[in-house]
């Protein structure tokens, strides 16, 4: 951390050395960094930058902790002359990602057992824990599995499973394209055949909650968000689909030599332009598309919840938007004053795209897309707008990171009940594993106010509101 050099406001230089191709940067204060464990996350910043074809910065953000060869909170963009794509660079949960829906209702005015009725039909509804899958259901047979893949969240929607105002509501329209079915393992279409539409466990959960503060009256009119809304919030990935896709690609690159000559073999990265490049990324896009359907299928789940407890339709839960923060993606940013197609690894980040960008849709052009942080189940959330910013290649933070280990903060909670503190907050809490909610307790994680102020300073998004939590459902 004496490295550290103060470059901008919210921004710190980390100055190349050794075999290092580019500067780290780092988004944060010297309040966030004194108060988390920093050395390591940092030397993972380094090693990131010495990636064959990495280009502008290897970028930390304020939520950043250790990872697998990439820190979480890591951004990463590579030529595509000689540039990597780098398994670690997207993690084992390909398109983890949040997804935020509101109501244009008070919070305030549901009753206590209507919350109760509320929490039961969501549990009830969306399967949630280690290895959980759709009871009942018949696993998607290969014709539909394979269009899922390629079609992304289209294939859910066309399929019921939501709205079609929904995929104008999502990142690049619920939608890698590039993906191939054949580029992905039996063992990994195995593991999801029967997993779309569930939470999963650890941090990934379904919230309810009410929208505590306005801070952009002008965005949040935009938005149609208003204060004391309820707002319901998904995080969810890819399941056993995306980790094992991951584990086999790098299983792959090990066998093929590609770790060779790097400071950590768990950065193990192949040429973009290599057939085994080429290959993960197919196999990556499919887990992707894959997770967009996840997060379709949950909210499709949750709009039942809110029609048999309240009698909502399914358009008064208006969905807001959905960003993927495990994800690699080509996309087109300025380099040395000329466009460049670049692929950019977002690992723990997320895609902060400002006002006028080609690639959003026309509600998003004026604002910038929105961009979800999610903070712990105690405090808060938070609804931010894209500001494009060229340093971190228009990328954000993606939630409050961890403060503490799973097993230093179970061993924190021991001879405690957390259901009791938890309730003590205002917030209930259900989950299938007792273990699951200790290792997840709001003292596990960064202040997400200290986070979200650290982005605002550095200029990556502009804090739109913040959320209040009252309902969780853990894995």
């Amino acid at each position: 951390m004496s490295n550290l050099q103060k470059f901008k406001e919210g921004m710190f230089l980390l100055p190349k050395e050794g075999d290092m191709k580019v500067d780290g940067l780092v988004v944060g204060t010297e309040e966030l960094f004194r108060g988390m464990e920093i050395e390591k996350p940092l030397q993972q910043v380094q090693n990131v930058a010495k990636l064959q074809g990495i280009v502008g910065y290897s970028i930390a953000m304020p939520d950043i902790h250790w990872g697998y060869g990439f820190p979480i909170g890591g951004v990463a963009a590579m030529n595509m002359d000689d540039g990597v794509i780098s398994p670690g660079g997207v993690g084992y949960d390909i398109n983890c990602g949040v997804r935020l829906a509101v109501v244009s209702m008070p919070f305030k005015e549901l009753g206590e057992k209507q919350k109760e009725d509320l929490i039961k039909a969501i549990f009830k509804h969306v399967p949630s824990g280690v290895g959980k899958e759709r009871k009942g259901k018949k696993g998607l047979d290969d014709s539909d599995y394979k269009k899922m893949l390629i079609k992304g969240a289209k294939w859910s929607v066309e399929n019921g499973y939501g709205l079609e105002k929904d995929l104008e509501h999502t990142e690049s329209h619920g939608v890698i394209e590039g993906a191939s079915f054949d580029a992905v393992s039996h063992h990994a279409l195995d593991r999801g055949r029967k997993q779309v539409g569930t939470v999963g466990s650890g941090n990934h959960f379904v919230e309810i909650g009410e929208v505590q503060k306005i801070l952009s009256d002008e965005m949040a009119e935009e938005w149609n968000v208003n204060k004391g809304d309820i707002y319901i919030l998904i995080h969810s990935g890819s399941r056993g689909f995306g980790h094992q896709t991951c584990q086999d690609t790098l299983d792959k690159f090990m066998k093929q030599g590609y770790d060779k000559g790097l400071p950590d073999k768990q950065l193990v990265a192949a040429p973009i332009n290599s057939e085994a490049g080429k290959l993960y990324f197919e196999a990556m896009a499919a887990a992707a598309n894959y997770a967009f359907n996840n997060r379709q299928q949950i909210l499709h789940s949750v709009r039942e919840s809110f029609r048999e407890v309240l009698g909502l339709s399914a358009g008064e839960v208006r969905q807001i938007y959905d960003v993927c923060h495990n994800i690699a993606k080509f996309e087109t940013h300025e380099v040395d004053g000329k466009k460049q197609k670049l692929c950019v690894h977002r690992k723990g980040a997320t895609r902060s795209f400002g006002p006028g960008h080609p690639e959003l849709a026309a509600i998003f052009k004026k604002t910038g897309q929105p961009v979800l942080v999610p903070g712990d189940m105690g405090r808060a959330s938070y609804l931010l707008a894209g500001l494009g910013n060229p340093l971190t290649w228009s990328s954000c933070c993606h939630g409050a990171g961890r403060a503490r280990s799973r097993h230093q903060s179970k061993k924190s909670w021991k001879g405690k009940d957390p259901f009791e503190h938890m309730q003590s907050q205002g917030v209930i809490v259900k989950a299938n594993s007792y273990r699951t909610i200790v290792e997840e307790m709001p003292d596990a994680y960064k202040n997400v106010d200290e986070v979200v102020e650290a982005v605002d300073k550095a200029g990556l998004a502009k804090i739109v509101a913040r959320l209040k939590p009252h309902l969780v459902i853990k894995g």
